[in-house]
């Protein structure tokens, strides 16, 4: 697995193409932090595969050093949260433990199975401003492309994250992603019930080609209060229609670091995307979904292609830099702040 690192390409990118199209202020609402420490305690249910040729150990300080070498000239910050795989009570705890000093804001790795009570005792002890739940921690037993919404993120723990009005940051399931009819009949029943939770739809709805959200848009466009975040999507359609959707106050910026470290681009096909990374970086990449190699020494960070899409899609639909500011940063802010 590689770790994160940038060469000359990268920094051309960042000062010819990104530099100036950024706010002073980012705000990254998608980050993980996790230690190859922990046990992996779990099975994979569901999700890509090719995440794993990266790295997934990062601390906070880590995290740090990546940003300012990322965006120099600006001031960085982020939402976080531990990853999928290890125990729940381990994977959260090395959350706080790597953020003693930085202090950023967190949301707390849960487990479907988690009584409700015990589960709002620790998120308040711990001092999270909200809940990351994640497919990978539903039942085993369902398959999954059958896992619902409801099965991972069960109504007992939106009843509390609706008390308290927490962040609720959430990954879709089901192959048929953003466009599936059981997921956006539970968005919307998350919408309706759920007033006080603080939605933010990860990754577009896993939106990654035309194909995948459909007619979704104009199922959720009469919402109020569900966000999306583009974390880890290149798709520059999809920002179009989301923005379209929600609006630029409810539209988030966020990475999935460490896995966008990765140096790829995307290409969609058919409704499916493949990525392209540098023919060697990863090891031989036969037969891995979603990934294939070339020959090519100018392919940059997954941040920074996210970037790109996101500045085509704001030169398309016109946005301010005003609208940017809040996309990059006071959208996550706002929310944070009204946690607290």
């Amino acid at each position: 697995m590689a770790d994160f690192f940038m060469n000359d390409y990268d920094r051309q990118v960042y000062e010819r193409e990104l530099r100036d199209f950024l706010p002073d202020k980012i705000f990254d609402a998608h980050v993980h932090i996790a230690t190859s420490k922990n046990k992996v305690t779990r099975k994979r249910n569901g999700g890509s595969s090719w995440p794993g040729l990266v790295s997934h150990e990062q601390s906070v300080s880590e995290l740090m050093g990546a940003l300012g070498e990322l965006f120099p000239g600006k001031e960085s910050s982020a939402l976080i949260f531990g990853m999928t795989l290890s125990g729940i009570d381990e994977t959260n705890n090395y959350v706080i433990d790597s953020n003693r000093g930085y202090n950023l804001p967190m949301l707390y790795r849960t487990e479907y199975s988690i009584p409700a009570d015990e589960l709002e005792a620790k998120v308040k002890a711990g001092g999270f401003l909200g809940l990351k739940p994640y497919l990978t921690c539903a039942p085993s037993y369902i398959p999954s492309p059958e896992v619902r919404i409801f099965d991972f993120l069960p109504k007992e723990h939106l009843e509390v994250a609706n008390r308290n009005g927490w962040i609720v940051m959430l990954h879709i399931s089901r192959n048929a992603r953003l466009r599936d009819p059981v997921n956006l009949a539970q968005l919307l029943e998350i919408e309706e019930k759920y007033p006080n939770v603080k939605l933010i739809v990860a990754h577009i709805g896993r939106a990654y080609a035309r194909e995948d959200f459909g007619d979704a848009f104009e199922v959720l466009k009469s919402t109020k209060n569900m966000c999306f975040d583009f974390t880890a999507n290149l798709l520059d359609e999809a920002m179009i229609e989301a923005i379209k959707c929600v609006g630029t106050d409810r539209f988030i910026y966020g990475t999935d670091f460490p896995i966008a470290y990765m140096r790829l681009y995307r290409e969609v096909k058919d409704g499916t995307y493949c990525n392209v990374v540098p023919k060697g970086l990863y090891g031989d990449v036969t037969g891995i979904p979603h990934v294939r190699d070339e020959e090519n020494d100018k392919i940059t960070l997954m941040v920074y292609e996210q970037l790109r899409a996101f500045k085509r899609a704001a030169a398309a639909l016109k946005l301010s830099d005003t609208d940017v500011e809040k996309i990059m940063y006071s959208n996550i802010k706002r929310l944070i702040d009204n946690v607290k």
